[in-house]
């Protein structure tokens, strides 16, 4: 009953503000709702000092949802499912050298750079905050968050080729982002740098080959069994139950749920609906996935606005959440100019493009939910408050330009640049 009043609450607060947001608002689904959730965030901790009874009982429905749970558990396979199944894997392969790059190696170049550079601020404004504690921050933060970049595409008018490169980026890197998160923050717990480059790369290996591995394999007894059959309502039934049972069976083999969830639903979202499926079939499917995606999008974004009710110290963090932003997109810009600079890509990125990957790479509900799962011994409230202060930015102010960085110029010729 507790699960189904969560869930029902979630529902009824999400359709009243997405009501709202196209009645009145008119921004991006999922920002509106953020924000309005955000103010009621807000207007909650005021009343909270007259009403502290109704603030409590605000903040503990909150701390029940457990968004870390809620996320990494159940919504993230969902959406990351949704996401992979609507990508043509023609133009995924086209790019499939940046996004490989983006999605491994700018991944780790970041947590480097956030890591280092905030240890650096931190030791500049005499919070002595261990480098290991720091670089865990780097690791949850540098993940572009593939809910979020998804949503905001959608509506952004990117051109087809960047939208590819940032959407499978984000779809791909999150399998490398929680390995290297798990595995620093294991290295804080113990306070330990015990852990090998080797032991970090064979780990990150087999989570990684792992749910690529299942989730291929997933995909293609999926669409073979929908072949068979060919009905939508079953069909639709199949689908769920790749994602729910292939999550299960992640957890169980200990390989990356997320990185399962994207490759199964690239083989049903291509080899399935070209060599499986009635036009009906896809028709029916691919509504049935997109309103999955409205739903929990909708819920999720929730959720992070009214998570500052948990953050009851947050203005004291503003000095160095602010820099953070910074820090975030410098590392962002460094992460993806120097693997495209030296790395001998079939065409090199212009001006324009860098600029879009760079503000493109938006951050959200994955960067919330693994800071909440940092132990309170090591600074948990300082890196839940900056990482909400990154991703609030990420998602209002990026999140809201990022088309109009499409729109003023056309490619220049090669001999132009």
């Amino acid at each position: 009953m507790e699960l189904y009043y969560t869930f029902s609450v979630l529902i009824v607060v999400s359709a009243i503000f997405s009501y709202l947001n196209l009645r009145f608002l008119r921004l991006p689904a999922t920002i509106g709702i953020m924000v309005m959730a955000l103010v009621s965030s807000v207007l909650l901790v005021g009343f909270g000092r007259f009403w502290p009874h109704f603030f409590d009982d605000a903040a503990r429905f909150i701390k029940g949802a457990n968004l870390e749970e809620i996320l990494m558990g159940a919504m993230l396979n969902f959406l990351l499912f949704a996401g992979a199944i609507h990508i043509h894997i023609g133009d995924l392969r086209e790019e499939k050298r940046y996004v490989i790059v983006f999605s491994t190696i700018s991944v780790i170049l970041s947590t480097l750079l956030v890591g280092g550079l905030l240890y650096l601020t931190l030791g500049f404004l005499h919070m002595d905050i261990p480098l290991i504690q720091c670089l865990v921050f780097g690791a949850l933060i540098s993940p572009t968050d593939p809910i979020a970049v998804l949503s905001i595409l959608k509506a952004a008018g990117v051109p087809k080729s960047l939208e590819t490169k940032i959407a499978g980026e984000s779809l791909f890197n999150d399998g490398v982002a929680v390995v290297v998160f798990l595995t620093l923050l294991e290295m804080a717990r113990e306070s330990s740098t015990e852990f090998s480059l080797a032991s970090i790369s064979l780990l990150l290996v087999k989570e990684a080959v792992g749910g690529l591995l299942v989730g291929l394999i997933l995909g293609f007894i999926a669409s073979k069994s929908m072949k068979r059959i060919d009905d939508y309502k079953v069909s639709v039934m199949i689908t769920l139950a790749v994602v729910m049972g292939g999550y299960l069976l992640a957890q169980a083999m200990h390989i990356s749920g997320p990185l399962t969830m994207v490759a199964a639903g690239l083989v049903v979202g291509n080899y399935g609906k070209t060599q499986a499926m009635s036009e009906i079939t896809q028709d029916y499917l691919e509504k049935f996935w997109e309103l999955i995606d409205e739903i929990m999008n909708a819920c999720l974004f929730l959720l992070i606005g009214f998570e500052l009710i948990l953050i009851p110290d947050l203005g004291k963090y503003w000095l160095v959440g602010t820099i953070a932003i910074v820090i975030v997109l410098l590392a962002r810009w460094i992460s993806i100019a120097v693997p495209s600079r030296i790395i001998p890509f079939r065409e090199k990125l212009d001006r324009q493009s860098m600029v879009i990957l760079v503000w493109g790479g938006l951050r959200g509900g994955v960067s919330v939910a693994l800071a909440l799962s940092i132990d309170s011994h090591l600074n948990n409230e300082l890196f839940l408050s900056i990482t909400y202060f990154v991703v609030v930015f990420s998602l209002i102010a990026q999140g809201l330009t990022i088309g109009k960085l499409t729109k003023p110029t056309h490619p220049q010729p090669v001999d132009a640049m």
